[in-house]
């Protein structure tokens, strides 16, 4: 995630400078990925890679982490997941995320020609530097890539034909969706993939500020293209399910720009991360009342 319309000064320049070099190991690859990788054994030391946006940065709590940091002390979801993973195993961590990323190349583009800030997308940007050793992979992408759409919509785009628009880009980002879990399995066959789909937007505290119809279309798209990420589902890979996990919309577990979560918000998303890691299974809904909960 990132916020809405700004991002800081500080983590873009950092960003782009580490950005700037990305293009030289894009096309590094390993063997194919085996058909079935299973959670690390109990006590096995963890190689942690988190792939994402701001939420990786854990940007909104109370101790955020800049971007390719160790930020043992951090308080998003990811450093409380390896502090809690490291009660009976060594965890190191390799945290890729960066503020105002997009999961999709695709959607990069539309950012981009909307005017809409944005620092790179995971395929190109954060893909290419899983370490081959990862044992552990998180990917948690979507949530930029529906409000750039649902922005893009808004500044008319989609013309009269906003559900054709919306079922072609949730088409495209299921496609960039593939190509990222594929390049992470070239990379770290032997990798545990833990994806985070997307929540509802229309449904967060931040939404509240705009007209129901932009709402419906927030829905619509968060949405599609959390059941892109459910897609990815098996063959070694988990979701954990934000869409449908009504903790996840309280007020309580948001910060003051009921975009991105709280402290208590990334504890409860890093609880269920660590229990999933250590071998609790993980299925989404297919169907779910935050699915439609903005009225249609």
């Amino acid at each position: 995630m990132t916020t809405v319309k700004r991002t800081s000064g500080v983590v873009v320049c950092l960003s782009a400078a580490l950005l700037c070099g990305c293009d030289l190991i894009k096309n590094s690859e390993s063997p194919t990925a085996p058909s079935v990788i299973t959670p690390p054994a109990p006590a096995a030391a963890i190689h942690y890679t988190a792939i994402g946006a701001s939420d990786a940065n854990g940007v909104g709590s109370t101790v955020p982490c800049l971007p390719f940091t160790a930020c043992e002390d951090g308080t998003g979801y990811v450093p409380v997941a390896a502090r809690q993973l490291r009660a009976s195993r060594e965890v190191t961590v390799m945290n890729l995320g960066i503020p105002a990323s997009v999961l999709s190349p695709a959607v990069e583009a539309i950012a981009r020609q909307i005017g809409r800030e944005v620092t790179g997308n995971f395929v190109d940007r954060q893909m290419p530097f899983v370490p081959t050793n990862s044992t552990v992979v998180t990917i948690s992408g979507g949530v930029n890539d529906a409000n750039a759409i649902g922005e893009a919509i808004e500044k008319g785009a989609a013309g009269a034909g906003v559900a054709q628009y919306i079922e072609t880009q949730t088409r495209a980002f299921g496609a960039d969706y593939d190509r990222l879990v594929q390049g992470v399995r070239n990379r770290a066959p032997n990798s545990f993939l833990v994806i985070l789909n997307v929540p509802n937007l229309g449904a967060m505290p931040y939404a509240a500020q705009y007209p129901l119809e932009h709402r419906r279309v927030l829905q619509s798209v968060s949405v599609a293209f959390s059941r892109e990420a459910n897609r990815q589902a098996g063959q070694g890979i988990v979701v954990l399910d934000v869409m449908c996990d009504p903790a996840l919309y309280a007020a309580s577990n948001f910060a003051r720009d009921g975009f991105h979560p709280n402290d208590a918000g990334y504890a409860h998303i890093a609880a269920r991360l660590a229990a999933i890691i250590n071998g609790a299974p993980s299925a989404p809904a297919t169907a779910c009342a935050a699915m439609t909960a903005v009225p249609g």
